[in-house]
């Protein structure tokens, strides 16, 4: 029998870009794939995006899919690691908004960590949820109608939120536990 927690079958979306922070990124792709999913690396441009450990560079991902190239169709769930300057370039990219609101309309799971946050900001996606991220861009989410909270992890309905590396085994716990319970309940991609 199946664990209940398990992800096998299930195919997240991790939108992200030059500047990620390392851990956000990799700790969970590597979680998730270890509970069965496939985690595809989106970004603007294909090849290589670099990743951050808070001020210095920390290695090199490779891009499985561009952002003109994937349907959030395809995926079961999304995933947005932080990073500064990752969040800052991605929230100003139209089709990484358009992917995040077609997941959103669709009723797939999000899960958002550090300053990921701010591309659903500029999704227009925030107004009426509560989630956490780092403090900084606290008075964005408040600005687009969010509630914002300071909490390891936070759970409102789909959305999975945390504010830092540090989080990362909440954000993981409670991201593997939505994702589960969202293909056991039929909103699987197609």
């Amino acid at each position: 029998m199946a664990e209940q927690n398990s992800l096998a079958g299930v195919r997240i979306a991790c939108l992200s870009t030059n500047g990620f922070e390392w851990a956000e990124l990799a700790d969970p792709k590597k979680a998730f794939e270890q509970s069965g999913a496939t985690v595809d690396v989106i970004a603007p441009d294909s090849g290589e995006i670099y990743g951050m450990k808070h001020h210095d560079k920390a290695g090199t991902v490779k891009v499985d899919r561009t952002l003109d190239d994937a349907d959030p169709d395809d995926y079961d769930a999304v995933l947005l690691p932080g990073g500064a300057l990752n969040a800052d370039s991605l929230r100003a990219v139209p089709a990484a908004q358009k992917f995040v609101e077609t997941a959103e309309t669709s009723g797939k799971p999000i899960a958002v960590i550090c300053h990921g946050g701010w591309l659903l900001v500029s999704a227009g996606l925030v107004s009426g949820h509560t989630l956490t991220s780092w403090p900084t861009i606290q008075d964005d989410i408040k600005n687009a109608g969010g509630n914002w909270v300071n909490e390891e992890v936070h759970v409102d309905g789909r959305w999975i939120s945390s504010r830092k590396p540090d989080d990362i085994p909440a954000f993981i716990r409670e991201a593997t536990r939505i994702f589960a319970q969202s293909r056991q309940s039929g909103t699987k991609a197609a």
